[in-house]
């Protein structure tokens, strides 16, 4: 139980930094926790981190958020996927069917995005799967547990795998700040480690 709240965790975090802009709580959270700054090296070490916390957000985070996400890369699994590197924004996209299928609604409004398949979306659904299976799994429902491994596995192999792996590498290369680097760099590792945990796990 106890792997299936740490990935739950992991997910959680991961979709926060990458769908928005930190505010001042969790940056607070981000430069205190000593767990988070364990995970996040260069970040833990980076000179700048005790900056007053508005300006850190004003003059360097965020700005390195919207270059990272807005200005000049594309953090949606469609504009890698087509011929035509357009983004799907309607029904037609590829996530929509694995969303609906298992309950997962995307509120555009908090989450401005312009379309569900945003890396941040995909890993917050990867957390919506882990929480139904952490449910399953407490309430001894070992058939639905064994079925939400397997649809994470899918949606790790026929989604995020697919693309997110480009998309981080191009985040590290392009991050001004190693708050955003570090991310990268955790959010690459654990989709591979995860793919090989789930791996097993479906196989067994």
């Amino acid at each position: 139980m106890e792997e299936i709240i740490a990935r739950s965790n992991v997910y959680a975090l991961l979709s926060r930094v990458l769908l928005q802009e930190l505010d001042s709580e969790k940056l607070e959270f981000f430069c205190t926790d000593e767990t988070i700054l364990e995970f996040l090296p260069h970040w833990r070490d980076w000179e700048f981190r005790n900056l007053e916390r508005q300006k850190l957000l004003e003059e360097y985070l965020n700005p390195d958020f919207a270059n990272l996400s807005l200005l000049h890369l594309i953090p949606y699994e469609t504009f890698y996927t087509r011929a035509d590197q357009m983004i799907e924004t309607g029904g037609a996209n590829p996530v929509t069917d694995f969303y609906s299928r298992y309950d997962f609604i995307v509120d555009y409004g908090v989450a401005r995005v312009v379309s569900a398949d945003h890396i941040g979306i995909e890993m917050e659904f990867m957390h919506h799967l882990c929480e139904a299976q952490l449910k399953a799994f407490r309430e001894s429902d070992k058939e639905a547990s064994d079925e939400l491994i397997r649809v994470q596995y899918e949606f790790l192999n026929t989604h995020l795998l697919k693309w997110a792996p480009m998309y981080l590498i191009n985040m590290k290369y392009e991050a001004r700040t190693p708050l955003y680097y570090d991310t990268a760099e955790m959010a690459l590792e654990f989709i591979l480690s995860d793919n090989e945990t789930l791996s097993v796990l479906v196989k067994a």
